[in-house]
């Protein structure tokens, strides 16, 4: 099964900062891209859940996140600014340990600055929802867990695979 191929929670890549993406390195990013889609789309058939994934979860150490929610967008060594000081409390699923949730504390927005496939300079202003989703994804590019984000230690929550 494809999913398989979704590095799970307690390998140490999971752990590791990923290094930037050059701008010579483009051309081979496509292979990757391609993976973080089919990954992602197989993820939802089976979880019914699933709006983006970071290199680092298919074995990838590049600053790369694949989005896809109403058409695929690529972040390519994307940068967090502007955090706001008002948060969130959300029951956070990761595709690398799908049947765990864990209760993070997120900023309600953000700014994310980042390459475009076309190595166009992109700046996005996020809220809500979105903003808790690249934070967790932009996490995963510096070795951030959501377990380590963890409001306390009854943040966790077990879920089944829907059938």
């Amino acid at each position: 099964m494809a999913l398989d191929e979704i590095i799970k929670l307690g390998d140490p890549r999971l752990y590791e900062a990923c290094e930037p993406v050059g701008k010579n390195e483009l051309p081979q990013l496509q292979p990757y891209i391609d993976k973080m889609h089919r990954l992602l789309t197989e993820f939802r058939s089976v979880w019914k859940a699933g709006r983006a994934i970071a290199a680092p979860q298919t074995g990838v150490m590049k600053q790369l996140i694949y989005m896809h929610i109403d058409y695929p967008l690529i972040f390519i060594n994307p940068v967090l600014e502007n955090l706001s000081n008002e948060t969130m409390e959300v029951w956070d699923d990761c595709m690398s340990f799908p049947n765990l949730l864990v209760r993070v504390r997120r900023h309600k927005s953000c700014t994310i600055k980042y390459r475009d496939a076309n190595w166009r300079l992109q700046v996005m202003n996020l809220s809500g929802e979105l903003s808790e989703l690249l934070q967790h994804e932009y996490d995963h590019l510096h070795g951030i867990l959501a377990t380590m984000r963890a409001t306390d230690n009854k943040a966790f929550r077990w879920r089944e695979k829907p059938e």
